[in-house]
């Protein structure tokens, strides 16, 4: 399954095959950082505003896809308050991974990670910035890089079939 998680309110990019959208249909409450999704009700968000199973959601995906305003190199607040959302997805316990302490993994999905930015005058730095969290984002998840793309607004992604 692909997991699409856009900052677009009427996205209508084409996607092929199986898929879910996680878009701004609703408010998104911030995470509070309780440990709920780890403890209490692992793999799911204590908090019950119709969000609250994005880390479940990304322990089926196979491909996650970020379609996101670039705002300082970084996500829209939309697209990252989902992915605080999603810390589910990992274990609270930790473990060595290439010479790194990062969390556990949950889910044993091999996960390719794209984001498309959009954005009036992007600058190289920018770019630079958002490709680095991509990357970040990449480790945290145990996921692989696919592409990182960059558009002038948010019509030209149009074009794109996902």
């Amino acid at each position: 399954m692909k997991l699409i998680i856009t900052d677009i309110k009427d996205f209508k990019i084409p996607v092929i095959g199986d898929h879910k959208i996680i878009k701004p249909d609703a408010m998104i409450k911030h995470c509070i950082g309780c440990f709920g999704c780890w403890i209490k009700t692992p793999g799911e968000c204590v908090i019950k505003d119709g969000f609250q199973c994005t880390g479940w959601d990304m322990g089926r995906c196979e491909e996650l896809i970020m379609i996101s305003e670039c705002l300082y190199g970084g996500f829209s607040s939309f697209v990252k308050k989902v992915q605080d959302r999603c810390i589910s997805y990992v274990r609270p316990d930790f473990a060595i991974v290439n010479n790194e302490m990062r969390h556990r993994q949950r889910y044993f999905n091999k996960i390719k990670l794209s984001a498309y930015f959009y954005g009036e005058d992007i600058t190289a730095e920018e770019k630079r910035t958002a490709e680095s969290i991509v990357k970040a984002n990449a480790k945290n998840f145990y996921a692989v890089v696919e592409k990182v793309f960059f558009f002038k607004n948010a019509a030209e992604l149009g074009e794109v079939t996902l």
